[in-house]
């Protein structure tokens, strides 16, 4: 066991966490009583402005395809995957893919509703957040297929749900976990018509949202995916509030909810690139969130109108040309006492040339606790500097992140960046990065300063798509763009992974540029001279 890791881990985290982290072991030592099947109060299914369907994931019969695994599965008592895998077959999301027929769910709800006294993973706060609102979206698009004696079934079972939630909120976490399990209580109060569950949940969403949400917009553990993620559940619950008048006072919480929506929508506006995709920085994939452009199109459903700022405390900075999309993080790797989906990636960026992706974050492929998950976090599965072997933040652990990059300066105009990280500080070295962009040239320049012969190494991951036409002493050229270095020591090409989905991985190659002190290298898109 390595004490420091702990140390430098712990010391991070708020107290609230420390102490629910110790109460909810210590319940599970003692088996902690599961809630009773109490009387269910009155219900009524929501009326709801069409929201966002799922993805079809339930594609035949009893076979499910979850993070591009397939399997086909007759109850809840499936282990051979992963916990993530498991976790999307709690969520679900089928419920609301657009071609499942309502007797198909039924399925699924009553044979859950059979299996929860022997499922304690599946009634685990966070699946049932997300799981408890599909349920009530398809519910009450189903309302009148519904027999009394089934509704009353469900009901019975949702409200235990609740009721587990509601004593089981992810204090010990914090972060995107406790902003679903209020964002769900939210659905439950409106649905059951219980002050005790609505009122937690505006309390909470009132805490949260004001420290999770960025001025700028950006959710703080700064994630794109995740971004979207909560942006959508931000929605429903502005639609489920607007239609469904049931407590006294709601105007102002939808007041509240559409002013944090508006921020979430501007910063995503401004991150996205042309084609509306998102850049895979953190823990980000395709295939998981909505997309912006539905995003977009749910939020005008609402009614709700937004503009575009610049992007500023979330710590990523675009440039666009006419040529040239970058987008760069200069900024800390996120929330101190919940760094879970943070890379070791202070620098990093991604280029597109002409709107076609060149140089790529490595992505990510899993979230098991293995060596893949680990090196998709690491430095050198990014596209900035590794001093003496070593990540800028110390990641480990799966979520976890002991020592962490933080910046130490940074100066900006519409043009260049120049920023400095102390991440390799036991090296005694601060690591300073200057963006230069232009209409014409990328130039980025590394120093490790003081210039006192360290070596570093950085790193450009090219997308699967870009080929080396050919490598020189001092230049690589390929099929979209040239590269020019200066003040290296050794230029090679590796080949490596990445990954734009869960459980893929795309081979492709990467540049790595050996150097001391202090090296800078040029991009320039390829000018094809036509005969």
């Amino acid at each position: 066991m390595n004490i420091s890791l702990y140390i430098h881990t712990i010391r991070y985290l708020k107290g609230k966490q420390i102490f629910y982290q110790i109460w909810y072991r210590l319940q599970k030592i003692v088996k902690k009583k599961k809630p009773p099947f109490t009387k269910v109060p009155p219900n009524s299914p929501l009326t709801l402005t069409h929201f966002i369907n799922k993805p079809k994931t339930l594609t035949f019969e009893s076979t499910f395809c979850f993070l591009n695994i397939i399997d086909t599965i007759q109850n809840w008592q499936h282990k051979e995957y992963t916990k993530l895998w498991r976790y999307n077959f709690y969520y679900m999301d089928y419920l609301l893919q657009e071609d499942l027929s309502f007797e198909e769910g039924k399925k699924w709800i009553s044979l859950f509703t059979k299996e929860l006294p022997k499922n304690e993973e599946a009634l685990e706060p966070y699946p049932t957040a997300l799981r408890c609102i599909n349920w009530i979206k398809f519910i009450s698009t189903n309302q009148y297929l519904i027999s009394d004696s089934e509704q009353r079934k469900w009901n019975q079972s949702l409200h235990y749900q609740y009721q587990s939630l509601y004593n089981n909120l992810e204090f010990h976490l914090l972060g995107n976990h406790l902003l679903e399990n209020a964002y769900s209580l939210l659905w439950g109060g409106l649905y059951f018509r219980e002050d005790k569950f609505y009122e937690k949940a505006v309390w909470l969403l009132t805490k949260e949202l004001n420290e999770q949400i960025l001025p700028d917009g950006a959710h703080y553990e700064l994630s794109p995916m995740y971004h979207e993620i909560l942006l959508d559940r931000l929605l429903d619950c502005i639609n489920a509030l607007k239609n469904n008048y049931r407590f006294e006072g709601q105007e102002s919480v939808i007041a509240f909810l559409e002013e944090k929506a508006r921020l979430m929508l501007s910063w995503l506006h401004a991150i996205i690139y042309k084609d509306g995709t998102i850049p895979l920085l953190n823990d980000s994939a395709y295939g998981i969130a909505p997309s912006a452009r539905n995003l977009f199109a749910y939020a005008k459903r609402l009614g709700i109108q937004w503009s575009t700022h610049k992007l500023k405390e979330c710590g990523y900075r675009k440039f666009v040309s006419d040529t040239f999309e970058m987008v760069m993080d200069v900024g800390n790797i996120g929330p101190d006492y919940i760094p879970g989906h943070a890379h070791a990636d202070t620098f990093n960026y991604e280029l597109r040339i002409d709107g076609k992706p060149f140089i790529i974050d490595s992505g990510i492929s899993t979230y098991e606790k293995n060596s893949r998950r680990q090196y998709e976090r690491e430095t050198h599965a990014h596209n900035t500097v590794q001093v003496d072997g070593k990540s800028s933040s110390k990641v480990w652990g799966g979520f976890r992140v002991a020592q962490r990059a933080k910046i130490s300066s940074l100066k900006e105009d519409k043009f260049c960046i120049t920023a400095s990280h102390n991440g390799f500080r036991e090296t005694g070295i601060s690591h300073q990065r200057i963006f230069n962009m232009n209409e014409e040239e990328i130039m980025i320049c590394d120093s490790l300063l003081p210039l006192s012969g360290k070596n570093g190494i950085a790193m450009i991951h090219l997308h699967p798509d870009i080929r080396i036409i050919s490598v020189n002493n001092d230049s690589i050229k390929t099929n979209l763009a040239i590269f020019k270095f200066y003040g290296t020591d050794e230029i090679w090409i590796e080949d490596c992974e990445v990954a734009f989905e869960y459980n893929k991985r795309v081979v492709t190659k990467k540049i790595c540029i050996a150097f001391t002190n202090q090296m800078q290298y040029t991009i320039n898109k390829l000018r094809i001279e036509h005969e």
